[in-house]
């Protein structure tokens, strides 16, 4: 696996005849995003579409494997852009290209882990908590093996794709070994996690003061 970040060219020779897979952070705006932020987030986002332009050149992209769509219908994709928007906008980029959608959930097990996943945040004794757990962690398994057998199946000999997923659940996945798996990291993701860490910091001293 490599992370790509500030590259200029890929070593095309290398990759020939390989599958490939160009892994980016779907990286989101929270509600009422502080300004600072959403300007990282933008710059985060027109950096991704700079740099998937130069990896290109180790294959082009033929399917972008996407999480949180159940269908490769336009409805599905409206839906996802209310979530982000700026990969909702990479994505029709790249599907004017000809370039396949393949969604990464299905509503038999997306629907209901979250459902599991909101009574976690409200239940509050112990016992409970944990036989909700236990339903949600099966089903988020399901979910990962389910995301591994899409992009298995579909991601073609010589191949080139683009998942975007969270990192908390891209570090869950075991790919094929016949997969190359490139990470595609700007400078503006360090730069966000820099922000997130210094408001985390600021937080903790308020409280601390108080």
């Amino acid at each position: 696996m490599a992370e790509l970040g500030r590259i200029e060219k890929p070593p095309l020779e290398s990759f020939a005849g390989k599958r490939k897979l160009y892994a980016i952070r779907s990286v989101y705006l929270p509600r009422n995003p502080h300004e600072e932020y959403m300007s990282l987030f933008h710059k985060y986002w027109d950096e991704i579409s700079v740099h998937i332009e130069k990896i290109e050149a180790a294959g082009k992209i033929r399917k972008v494997f996407c999480e949180h769509i159940a269908s490769a219908e336009g409805d599905a994709l409206d839906a996802f852009a209310r979530l982000n928007d700026r990969a909702a906008q990479l994505i029709r980029k790249k599907m004017g290209e000809g370039v396949t959608l393949l969604p990464l959930e299905t509503e038999e097990i997306y629907g209901p882990l979250l459902d599991w996943r909101n009574c976690l945040q409200v239940v509050e004794t112990r016992k409970v908590f944990e036989q909700i757990f236990a339903y949600y962690a099966e089903l988020l398994n399901s979910r990962f093996q389910y995301i591994i057998d899409v992009i298995e199946k579909n991601l073609t000999q010589d191949e080139a794709g683009l998942l975007i997923l969270r990192e908390e659940d891209r570090v869950r996945l075991q790919f094929p070994d016949d997969i190359e798996v490139f990470f595609v990291t700007p400078p503006a993701y360090d730069d966000i996690l820099k922000w997130i860490r210094g408001e985390v910091k600021a937080r903790e001293d308020k409280e601390e003061d108080e």
